[in-house]
This record gives C-alpha cells, sequence and structure tokens, in this order.
C-alpha cells in the first residue's frame, strides 16, 4: 500500500509532463504482451518437425505431410503447407507457392515490434521535456518573490523535474530492453522459417527424382 501510494505521490509531484509519458507506457506493456504471446504461439521445434516431413517426403506421403502442418497451423508449418500443396507442378510453382505465403506470414511475425523502441526514445525526451519544463517552472516562480518561499518553490519545481525524469527514463529503459529481446526471437523465428523452407524444397526436389508423391 505505500508503495502505491509512493508512486501516485511521486506522480502528481511531477506535473502534466508524467501524462504523456504513462500514455506511452500503456502502450508499451500493451506491445510488449501482445508480441511476446504471438511470438511464443508462433514458435516450435524446427528440428522435430524437419525429422517428421523429411520421412514423410522421402516416402512420398505427401499428404500425411500437408496434415501434419494443418493441424500445427504456425507460421511455419503454413508456408511450408502452401509449397506441399503444389507439389504435383513445378519446383518454381512450389517456391512460388511458399514464397507467396511467407509474404503474408512475416510482416504479421514483425508487425509493431519496432513502435516499442519509437516509443522507449519518446519517453525519454518526453521525460527530458518535463524536467526543462518543471526547472524553468522552479526559477521563473522565485523571481520577485518572498525569500522565504523560494526554498519552498525551487523544491517544487525541481522535484517535478526529477520525477518526470525517473518516470521517462524507466519507461524507456524497459521499452527498449523489450525490443531488443522480442527482435531478437523475431529474427530467430525468421531465419527457422528461412531454413526450413529451404530444406523442405531440397527434399520435394530430390522426392521427384526418386519416386512420384502421393496425394
Amino acid at each position: 500500500m505505500g508503495f502505491i501510494q509512493g508512486i501516485n505521490e511521486a506522480f502528481k509531484e511531477g506535473g502534466w509532463g508524467m501524462w504523456p509519458i504513462l500514455i506511452l507506457s500503456i502502450f508499451a506493456v500493451g506491445l510488449i504482451i501482445e508480441r511476446f504471446v504471438y511470438l511464443f504461439r508462433s514458435s516450435m521445434d524446427k528440428r522435430q518437425f524437419m525429422g517428421l516431413m523429411q520421412k514423410l517426403i522421402a516416402q512420398g506421403n505427401v499428404a500425411q505431410a500437408i496434415k501434419v502442418c494443418s493441424g500445427t497451423s504456425k507460421p511455419m508449418t503454413r508456408i511450408v503447407q502452401a509449397g506441399l500443396m503444389k507439389v504435383n507442378k513445378s519446383n518454381a510453382d512450389v517456391q512460388s507457392a511458399m514464397d507467396e505465403t511467407a509474404l503474408k506470414e512475416k510482416p504479421l511475425i514483425e508487425k509493431r515490434t519496432g513502435y516499442l523502441a519509437m516509443i522507449g526514445n519518446v519517453a525519454t525526451l518526453s521525460g527530458l521535456l518535463g524536467t526543462i519544463t518543471g526547472l524553468i517552472k522552479s526559477f521563473a516562480g522565485v523571481a520577485g518573490v518572498d525569500p522565504s518561499q523560494k526554498a519552498t518553490l525551487l523544491a517544487a519545481g525541481i522535484s517535478e523535474a526529477m520525477n518526470c525524469t525517473a518516470f521517462g527514463l524507466l519507461v524507456g529503459i524497459v521499452s527498449l530492453l523489450a525490443f531488443s529481446i522480442l527482435n531478437g526471437k523475431t529474427q530467430a523465428l525468421l531465419d527457422d522459417i528461412d531454413e526450413v523452407t529451404a530444406q523442405v524444397m531440397n527434399l520435394i526436389a530430390s522426392s521427384r527424382q526418386a519416386q512420384p508423391p502421393q496425394m
């Protein structure tokens, strides 16, 4: 309870500059949660998946491979499934189908993550703006007032400035840290998709020479 009260008092002391930072922090938390959930649900064990695809495609059992992909429904499996659906056509058609689906799936993986970096920078700058306005207010407020009140007015203005700085830096640090983690996870997922689609394409090309696929 005391911690919440302390935050509430600090927010009030921070003045108007705390409100834009608060709005940015709400957006940041929402983005972080949404992206973590999406990327977690989109991830899968690529080695296990490729082992199964290799076995089924080598046997020519493409129908079962398609069934496995449709039952998993991840970005990676949807891209592979698009290629497997064209397995009776040329290699170029298979690759084109996977590329087309990848153009739909990859932007969804990268979607909105970049906003976290922007929020982190804007929150830091908003804190700096609140600091500057707080200091201007404190020094302008002491002009022409009773000397006994100068210390009080200066303390209030400096408190507003420091609270804005602290809040802005906190939101900025959290947002940029989350951006780094999510960006790394996003890139790893995109790399896995590129690797798996290339391996599946090679498996399909190799299986054509061995035996006709079973659809």
